[in-house]
């Protein structure tokens, strides 16, 4: 779906980033609720840990509690202006590494350096050949029980579906089927080469298995199950296990339970807990 070329110029330039990628978990009820309620129990078994790599860390909306998870944070982004963002907002942490890439190399990772590799809603706006890219050199940079938790698009499941939807003619038929959910027209972006099943397959000849595999829906698509959620280690590590795969279909009802929790328990208490003076708490 989109060129590295293309999102370059998406991330570096055309985007303002006013609201420094909190608009994307606005469904969750915020970036704190989204962290902790849909991506945190996902990842757990696997943090605390020694080095965390994290690819497309944007304006650093999970760079912010990856960084307390970790002896070593390296952060790699093909954006200057992202890891710009993350350099000032991040100063005051010294065991953070920062990298521009080209948008496929991890030449700045030493080998055998990386025990938990994340990305999340970052890889979904790339085709197989960066993911390809990545999984290849992965296999060198992982320790030899690293594991890596990637989000990327499962759009090539329903690639014969939007080749076919392109022949319905544009007008007030399509849009009246689109308006009874009958088709779905967007794709979020999404790459169209990459499907879980692909992503297993390039895993295992990378040298490396995947272990579990969440296929879910997201946001205005919630009949097709677009994106997945791969983990994956090194072979032979203590983690190898068969691949487990499951179809979540309420993915995006979990983030509206979320959302409306937020409501009654975080709206506003994180910024009035920020405002307290140093070990005080509110009573």
């Amino acid at each position: 779906m989109g060129t590295i070329a293309q999102n370059l110029q998406s991330w570096d330039v055309a985007y303002d980033w006013k609201h420094q990628g909190r608009e994307w978990s606005k469904d969750w009820g915020g970036v704190e609720m989204q962290w902790h309620g849909t991506i945190l129990p996902r990842i757990y078994a696997f943090i605390p840990t020694r080095s965390i790599l994290e690819i497309g860390p944007g304006f650093g909306r999970w760079t912010h509690f990856l960084k307390d998870l970790c002896d070593r944070l390296i952060i790699v982004d093909l954006s200057k202006r992202c890891i710009r963002a993350c350099q000032h907002r991040f100063r005051h942490c010294s065991h953070i590494s920062y990298h521009i890439n080209d948008g496929r190399s991890l030449d700045a990772v030493a080998d055998g350096s990386v025990d938990f590799v994340f990305s999340f809603d970052s890889l979904v706006h790339l085709e197989v050949d960066v993911i390809e890219a990545y999984l290849n050199q992965l296999a060198s940079k992982l320790t030899p029980n690293g594991v890596g938790f990637i989000h990327h698009s499962n759009m090539g499941e329903y690639a014969t579906y939007f080749s076919m939807l392109k022949k319905i003619p544009k007008g007030k038929f399509r849009d009246f089927l689109s308006k009874l959910r009958i088709i779905e027209r967007k794709s979020h972006w999404r790459a169209f080469s990459m499907s879980a099943q692909r992503f297993a397959g390039i895993a295992t000849e990378a040298g490396l298995c995947c272990i579990s595999q969440e296929v879910v829906n997201w946001k205005t698509s919630p009949k097709r199950l677009i994106d997945c959620l791969s983990v994956f280690t090194s072979k032979g590590s203590i983690w190898e296990r068969p691949n487990q795969l499951i179809r979540n279909d309420g993915f995006m009802r979990e983030a509206a339970y979320l959302s409306k929790l937020s409501r009654l328990y975080s709206n506003g208490f994180a910024e009035k807990k920020r405002r307290l003076p140093s070990g005080q708490h509110s009573k």
